[in-house]
């Protein structure tokens, strides 16, 4: 490898974050604020980057939970259902989806491709124009593997969410700490 591995995932995730649209960003730091219960689901890697959400969102003193959890509850009129997928064709999420949309949630998609089976079922969306597993024409290129720059970007740029929700409603680290697992 000519560069060193960090600098080259960095040179990839720049250009990314900056295209990512700040409105998209704003509306779903609002869809956040506006739901009294937000769930959220994806598959592999993109999973985990939700999985990882939900529990900042907890910190943050929303409430969260993951779909498919023991202790998940129905989703109902009202709550919020990130769903990610980078390539917005994952047949899981997009059920997962289908079913929260026809039980009255609002789908809030997380992928890079807006006119996929995702990005049209989502109310709103969050596109992150990164590299997935598909290498489809438009997608940047990228020396990492699979979907790799999207769930860096995914979860970067959903961190930053939290950190605008964070700001909003005045959780500094002590509060978040608080709210912290303790039996660890």
């Amino acid at each position: 490898m000519a560069d060193d591995p960090l600098t080259m995932i960095a040179r990839e995730l720049e250009p990314v974050l900056a295209r990512i649209d700040r409105d998209e960003l704003e509306g779903t730091v609002r869809a956040l604020e506006e739901a009294p219960r937000v769930f959220v689901t994806g598959e592999g890697r993109s999973g985990l980057m939700a999985k990882a959400f939900a529990m900042r969102l907890m910190h943050l003193g929303l409430t969260s939970y993951v779909v498919g959890e023991t202790t998940t509850p129905a989703v109902g009129p009202g709550d919020l259902l990130v769903a990610v997928s980078g390539s917005g064709t994952t047949g899981h999420t997009v059920q997962i989806a289908q079913s929260a949309a026809g039980a009255g949630a609002r789908v809030h998609a997380v992928t890079s491709d807006p006119d996929s089976p995702l990005g049209r079922l989502g109310a709103a969306r969050l596109v992150l124009p990164a590299a997935t597993k598909h290498r489809r024409p438009g997608e940047p290129p990228s020396i990492q593997p699979l979907s790799s720059l999207f769930d860096q970007a995914t979860h970067l740029t959903l961190d930053a969410v939290c950190l605008i929700l964070a700001e909003r409603r005045q959780v500094d680290n002590a509060a978040a700490k608080a709210a912290h697992a303790n039996t660890e």
